[in-house]
């Protein structure tokens, strides 16, 4: 559970496929200050690690990238890079 301060938004955080099972997790809630970006809740989620370049992210269930901000009640899913189709 977050706890809320004063001018910090709510932000659900969802891990998807290979990402989700490195990380041991497939949800989270962080609480990130006003104006913060996706990239933001990517560091508030997974503290000490960078963003990897290759991960795929969705706001609110559009692609996104990492510079977009965030608002009050987001959801913001990161996701490895989809890959397959017919050879």
């Amino acid at each position: 559970m977050t706890q809320s301060l004063p001018g910090n938004l709510q932000v659900n955080v969802r891990f998807f496929a290979a990402l989700g099972e490195r990380l041991g997790r497939s949800e989270v809630r962080v609480a990130v200050p006003a104006g913060a970006t996706i990239e933001a809740v990517w560091s508030a989620a997974v503290p000490g690690e960078p963003l990897p370049a290759s991960v795929l992210v969705a706001r609110n269930m559009e692609y996104s990238q990492p510079a977009q901000p965030v608002e009050d009640g987001d959801e913001i899913a990161f996701f490895p890079p989809v890959t397959g189709g017919r050879g």
